[in-house]
């Protein structure tokens, strides 16, 4: 019997940035893409609220529920046997006190096999962030650009209030988040703020000077429909390859090409 990898645990994610190892992060929201990406070897997959937008086709990340985050995290927790698997708490989960907050995240923990979850927040969310990691749950901050807020924000645009993005990284760091997202900052900002942290920096559209990056695997596979943010680069075209597929499958039908009888049963 092969022997399963062993698992990245919190602690070694965390002891990739003194070890100056870049740390690769991507989404996955169901068993066979995470399997994959798993096996690619991930440092952690993200069981992000961006499925809302992605997998359900939501203009935003906002209505997705945390029945429907624990759904796809407990597919992906299976699937995943080496990546710490990160889980994001939706809209508003860390906005309705602290020990709501970590009676949800703990459902997460329970019900899934998924080790740590992400918030969006910094300053603002400090007593959360210490609240979770008190209760012994690992956490992901998130600051920047943070789609939660996107109506407040005025739309997805670059944040670079230097002081706030200081004062919102430094607070997570400060109340326990082993590591924080960095979304939509300028690039010098980014690095910035990575040199001033202990913890690791994770971006997306902030620049190759975080300690790792993370982007939404249908992004980065050609899968996404409609806009495709400056920061992606698409490593693949799979929206070509499966349309090409599919319209060979309905032409072998329709022309009675398949099944073939090699595909009979006898």
């Amino acid at each position: 019997m092969p022997k399963r990898p062993s698992r990245v645990t919190v602690p070694e994610f965390v002891a990739l940035k003194a070890a100056g190892r870049k740390i690769t992060v991507l989404t996955a929201y169901d068993y066979p893409t995470a399997a994959v990406i798993d096996a690619a070897g991930v440092d952690a997959i993200l069981v992000g609220d961006s499925l809302g937008m992605v997998v359900q086709g939501h203009e935003t990340t906002l209505p997705v529920t945390l029945d429907q985050i624990i759904y796809h995290a407990e597919m992906v927790g299976r699937a995943a046997e080496r990546a710490l698997v990160i889980v994001d708490l939706p809209f508003p989960t860390n906005h309705v006190g602290v020990h709501r907050a970590i009676e949800a995240a703990g459902r997460i923990l329970k019900e899934t096999r998924c080790q740590a979850v992400k918030l969006e927040g910094g300053a603002d969310q400090a007593d959360v962030i210490r609240g979770l990691v008190s209760a012994g749950i690992p956490v992901m901050a998130h600051v920047g650009l943070r789609p939660q807020n996107i109506h407040q924000m005025g739309g997805y645009r670059a944040q670079r209030d230097a002081p706030r993005l200081h004062s919102d990284a430094k607070a997570a760091q400060e109340a326990g988040a082993f590591a924080v997202v960095l979304e939509c900052i300028p690039a010098p900002l980014a690095a910035d703020l990575t040199a001033a942290l202990q913890i690791p920096t994770i971006g997306i559209g902030a620049g190759a000077q975080c300690d790792g990056q993370v982007l939404v695997s249908h992004d980065l596979l050609g899968l996404t429909t409609g806009f495709v943010p400056k920061f992606v680069r698409q490593y693949a075209d799979l929206r070509a390859v499966i349309h090409e597929a599919v319209t060979r499958y309905c032409g072998e039908v329709r022309e009675g090409k398949f099944p073939a009888p090699e595909h009979e049963l006898k």
